[in-house]
């Protein structure tokens, strides 16, 4: 394996403090770069490589069919890779420099309603007491706080103050930001907590979230059980636990929160990602508009 490769995983998993799953991804993308520049050009040395050699990497993935959004996934990772050339003075200047992202099509989702909230939390099961609370304070604090699934995962049992009704979430970049938490899930946190005490060994008890047997829980368990539930109750098509954070910024938005707020509760660095949100909540506001303005009577 090239040495360079693998000081820049160093760099990604030490240095930027990226996920294991961030690193693996960029890994990945960089290390199928080096195979294909080997292939197409018959050189090791892809570190020196030009633009127009990246571009027939980027004409061959769109030739296989690879989207346009994973296309620049990919990119994003090669863009990454020479900025630590950069950094590492093995480079003067990224072939990557004045490269534009491929076009992609917007993707508006569809946040759950109410109702339909509503029926999965009526609904949550688990083998025993501590399962059945623990997966439904997993999806009531995912649809109240809007946090990612990684910043579940990753809250520590610390991070938790129910004295003061917040969570201290650790969010990308590692930035940190206080969350207020509804005393309805307060409730719910310290009838959780009261049941994690009584499971035996506990490997992780750092960690807020275990399972039965006192591991930390998985990106992929807390992906299927979002999933299973919502299957049941909704006939979208995507029901990830981000849907939930996209169903709670536009509950938010819907009942009168400005963009600023929501924007801080979500851990946005800057307010156009959050803008996304209002595509849904425009929808509520037209039909508030048809319905009260004069001339539509």
């Amino acid at each position: 394996m090239n040495s360079t490769i693998t000081s820049f995983y160093d760099y990604l998993h030490k240095e930027k403090k990226y996920s294991q799953l961030t690193c693996n991804a960029y890994f990945k993308d960089v290390v199928d770069f080096q195979a294909y520049y080997r292939l197409t050009f018959d050189s090791e040395n892809f570190e020196k490589t030009s633009y127009g050699e990246i571009r027939s990497w980027i004409i061959a993935l769109v030739d296989s069919g690879l989207s346009n959004a994973s296309v620049n996934r990919k990119l994003a990772s090669l863009k990454a890779f020479y900025v630590f050339l950069l950094k590492c003075k093995q480079i003067d200047v990224s072939p990557l420099l004045k490269h534009k992202s491929l076009k992609t099509a917007k993707k508006i989702q569809i946040p759950f309603s109410e109702k339909e909230l509503a029926a999965v939390l009526s609904v949550v099961i688990g083998a025993d007491e501590f399962e059945i609370v623990r997966n439904k304070l997993i999806l009531d604090l995912l649809y109240t706080t809007g946090i990612r699934r990684a910043e579940l995962i990753g809250l520590k049992d610390m991070d938790v103050d129910c004295s003061s009704n917040v969570i201290k979430v650790l969010g990308k970049r590692n930035k940190e930001r206080l969350i207020p938490v509804l005393p309805v899930i307060i409730t719910q946190i310290k009838k959780y907590q009261a049941l994690r005490r009584d499971l035996g060994e506990q490997k992780d008890k750092l960690y807020f979230f275990l399972s039965k047997k006192g591991i930390k829980l998985s990106e992929s368990f807390v992906y299927r059980l979002i999933n299973s539930y919502f299957s049941t109750a909704s006939e979208k098509v995507k029901t990830s636990p981000h849907v939930l954070r996209h169903t709670f910024a536009t509950h938010l938005l819907n009942n009168g929160a400005d963009l600023n707020s929501v924007k801080e509760l979500l851990g946005h660095a800057s307010l156009a990602s959050t803008q996304i949100y209002t595509h849904s909540s425009l929808l509520q506001l037209k039909k508030v508009y048809k319905e009260a303005h004069p001339r539509n009577k």
